[in-house]
């Protein structure tokens, strides 16, 4: 068992092993860079937030093989006519590269690198199952998060669904991804030790229903949590419930709403929390929630002051892929830089290392991007990509979520009015390559024409 199985270098593609050892066998020492990005937007999603970097760069830092695992490699039987030097190779492996990425919270669009790597082609191909996976999973929950928080419109949004993620690993990084698009903390403990997560959590069903009664469990949990207690209502009767809290006269901090007709009893239990004097007792709710159920719901009036949203964060339900790519765009061996494009149909990539340039209308509004090359000059623009690794090192200190939190409500507030837009109509934001970028392209495509002819 490798002792930081989080960093081990089998969290890979076989087929970045493979091609790995013809590198080095057949002496190709060229220096690569690869670019991670979205060929396009899910259903509906008219952005993305950026998420998953700190991990990435974790992984990338630590990255290794142990002895037991380079044992386990060499029995496979597509390794069996390699020779020693190649998983001699492995033993000393550690990434050397630089990278560029878009910090967390960033909001971007199909197209736009997320994360550059230029490092030797072998580190540059070992790791890119790995940064696909922690750039994909949290930029995905992050952007639903981002959705679920702007229907609430300002009331606190809390991630509830470890116990419906695709295992606790899923479920620790999805509370950290949720706090990105917006959320203001999680239920999962783990995740709030791990990352400075605020951690919140009530009661449930078996503890009202492991009593002999409604008033008992209520009174108990007070007498344990008396400043702390939010008491669920919905075990057996709402209305009944709340009349039972209220002639108790202790004052609870609030009480949770998990089924039923939220909007209809989220009111009366206002108003009647309010006629008992109790104006500052809050209502939150729970059970099935996302974004179009919580709009509908403050659509209706409904008296809720927070939610709990848990499968349909946590898995993205309602599109649970991304299809994030990494592509070669330049490739460097014996002194020769060369672009590297892909022209096949439907899936064209662009050559050469790119930036990503914002411009801001008058308003304080994003009002379109232009990706280009690395180097172009746009005096008025913003560029998203900042150097985040050197020589294998990390040159930026670790999230502050809080602070990344802030960066992608700002830069949601900043987007165009349609782009906000719940309802699935597709709204695009103008997003172009520079003129430079297409010239390299058509460089390229001729010279790859010019090949094919020889």
């Amino acid at each position: 068992m490798t002792p930081n199985p989080k960093y081990s270098g089998l969290q890979t593609d076989l087929y970045e092993l493979t091609m790995a050892a013809g590198y080095l066998e057949t002496g190709f020492d060229a220096r690569a860079t690869f670019e991670l990005f979205v060929r396009s937007l899910p259903p509906r999603r008219n952005y993305l937030v950026a998420a998953g970097l700190d991990q990435a760069l974790d992984f990338l830092e630590n990255v290794n093989f142990t002895d037991e695992e380079i044992a386990y490699l060499r029995t496979f039987p597509v390794f069996s006519d390699i020779g020693n030097n190649f998983f001699e190779y492995l033993s000393r492996f550690r990434f050397t590269g630089d990278v560029w990425a878009m910090p967390e919270g960033t909001i971007f669009f199909p197209g736009e690198p997320v994360l550059r790597v230029t490092a030797p082609v072998i580190e540059a191909q070992l790791v890119e199952t790995f940064l696909l996976a922690a750039i994909n999973f949290q930029t995905m929950i992050a952007s639903k998060a981002a959705r679920v928080t702007q229907a609430a419109d300002g009331k606190n949004v809390i991630e509830f669904g470890t116990r419906r993620a695709h295992g606790m690993e899923s479920g620790v990084l999805a509370a950290r991804a949720a706090v990105i698009g917006g959320c203001l903390g999680t239920s999962n403990a783990a995740a709030g030790h791990q990352f400075g997560i605020s951690v919140y959590g009530t009661q449930a069903h078996s503890w009202v229903m492991a009593h002999e009664d409604e008033e008992e469990a209520f009174g108990k949990f007070l007498d344990i949590f008396p400043g702390q207690a939010v008491l669920l209502v919905d075990t057996y009767d709402v209305h009944t419930a709340v009349e039972k809290i209220i002639s108790m006269g202790r004052k609870p901090r609030g009480v949770r709403l998990d089924s039923g007709d939220l909007a209809a009893d989220s009111k009366w239990i206002r108003e009647r929390l309010d006629r008992a004097g109790w104006e500052n007792v809050i209502i939150f709710a729970s059970g099935d929630l996302d974004e179009d159920r919580i709009a509908s719901l403050l659509a209706e009036g409904a008296c809720i002051d927070g939610f709990g949203v848990g499968t349909a964060l946590v898995t993205s339900s309602d599109s649970p892929t991304l299809g994030v790519i990494y592509k070669l765009v330049e490739i460097e061996f014996r002194g020769e830089v060369r672009s590297a494009a892909k022209f096949s149909s439907a899936k064209v990539t662009y050559p050469g290392k790119k930036q990503v340039y914002r411009f801001i209308g008058p308003d304080g509004h994003f009002a379109h991007d232009i990706i280009g090359l690395e180097g172009e000059h746009y005096p008025h623009a913003e560029t998203l990509l900042i150097p985040v690794m050197a020589g294998g090192e990390r040159s930026v200190p670790r999230a502050n979520l809080d602070d990344v939190r802030e960066r992608c409500r700002d830069q949601k507030s900043r987007l165009p009015e349609p782009l906000l837009s719940l309802s699935g109509d597709t709204a695009s934001y103008p997003v172009r390559h520079s003129e430079g970028l297409e010239g390299l392209l058509g460089e390229v495509r001729r010279r790859m024409e010019r090949a094919a002819r020889i």
